[in-house]
């Protein structure tokens, strides 16, 4: 019981659009937060998921951010300088671009968990699941 709460809690934090969040904050405010905050909350989930074994619910959670900001991106798509403002590339793309280049921080985050539940099993001999 415990492990569905955990892997439905990752799920349910990766169900915010972080991708189209960053988009919007740096077309809104031409400010860079929105990236750095997308690409920390998403990494400390990742660790988190990974470091109780929940690395699936953060793939499943990644789809989900990533379907969820393509919703909120083909809203705004008929605003003209929406689409112009990320140009030579557009929004759609941008979007793209953005959600793959989140992945990396978080692939290095569930590469450290997994070394840590190594560590700690090889001192312990206890799994980090239980």
């Amino acid at each position: 019981m415990k492990k569905v709460a955990v892997y439905s809690l990752i799920i349910c934090l990766f169900s915010f659009p972080y991708a189209y969040f960053s988009i919007s904050q740096d077309f809104n405010d031409s400010s860079m937060t929105g990236y750095l905050l997308m690409i920390i909350a998403t990494t400390i989930i990742a660790f988190f998921g990974s470091l109780t074994n929940n690395t699936i619910a953060v793939f499943i959670g990644n789809i989900g951010s990533v379907i969820i900001s393509f919703y909120f991106n083909s809203k705004m798509i008929n605003i003209d300088s929406w689409d112009g403002y990320f140009k030579p590339i557009g929004s759609i793309r941008f979007l793209v671009v953005v959600s793959v280049v989140n992945l990396i921080p978080q692939l290095v985050a569930i590469n450290f968990a997994k070394s840590l539940n190594k560590k700690r099993f090889e001192t312990t001999g206890i799994h980090s699941n239980k």
